[in-house]
């Protein structure tokens, strides 16, 4: 059985891409990820990632459009490009660290699984 996630992938006016640190408590500890989380049952995803962000960061987004959608093992993870809407996060109540990371260095995070084939299309003119 597959557990549904859903992920934003966020950029800042520098072009920079939001990425968050798995906590040590997690399963896929210390691995990087886009911000997100699972659905509610019955919840639009475009909703679920909007609620899970402001629950997660504290801040708005708002859906751009759906980026890519794989399965991954047991998790099938549907990303969306998203818009900040104010300031920058700070802290996330289910993260470690926030990171600000330039297209050029995300293949030099430590990324988790699932979050490899969004990461590979977005690579995709630096390969």
């Amino acid at each position: 059985m597959t557990t549904l996630v859903v992920a934003a992938i966020i950029q800042d006016s520098e072009h920079n891409y939001l990425c968050a640190k798995r906590g040590d408590w997690k399963a896929a500890a210390n691995k990087w990820e886009f911000p997100g989380g699972k659905p509610e049952a019955n919840e639009p995803l475009e909703d679920a990632i909007v609620r899970e962000i402001q629950e997660e960061l504290g801040v708005e987004i708002v859906v751009r459009r759906m980026f890519d959608r794989t399965t991954t093992g047991d998790i099938d993870l549907v990303t969306f490009v998203c818009d900040l809407q104010g300031d920058k996060p700070t802290h996330s109540t289910d993260h470690s660290e926030l990171r600000w990371v330039p297209e050029s260095e995300l293949s030099k995070l430590d990324w988790a699984e699932p979050d490899l084939p969004a990461l590979k299309r977005i690579l995709i003119p630096f390969c």
